[in-house]
């Protein structure tokens, strides 16, 4: 069994780039301690709390669509729906612990567990 890290992403609406090119998917891998540390020292979160969030989604996308780097620039330029979605999302894979479930199969009554995959 492997342990995933990154996961893949499509915004509702997408970031449209200088050259006006829509960028829809994505990856996101999961926040480490630093992620969420070191922002705070960042001058731009001790004005403006809300700004961790900007900071702290320029850190873990790792990919958007075809564009070479992911920072705040891009992050802030984003539509609020997809910043609320790249929000949830990250919440869902940092926090939630994936489900096990147990499952008997119909054919043969085997029992086993199974983890439940909500992304």
């Amino acid at each position: 069994m492997s342990f995933q890290t990154e996961f893949d992403f499509e915004l509702p609406k997408g970031y449209i780039d200088e050259n006006g090119t829509l960028h829809r998917k994505g990856t996101m891998r999961l926040a480490t301690a630093a992620d969420e540390i070191l922002p705070m020292r960042d001058p731009r979160v001790q004005q403006n709390p809300g700004y961790l969030t900007i900071i702290l989604l320029s850190r873990v996308i790792i990919k958007l669509g075809d564009l070479r780097a992911i920072d705040t620039k891009v992050i802030e330029k984003l539509f609020t729906a997809d910043l609320t979605f790249l929000q949830d999302y990250y919440q869902r894979i940092n926090e939630l612990e994936t489900p096990n479930i147990r499952v008997v199969c119909p054919k043969c009554e085997h029992e086993f567990e199974t983890e439940i995959n909500f992304i």
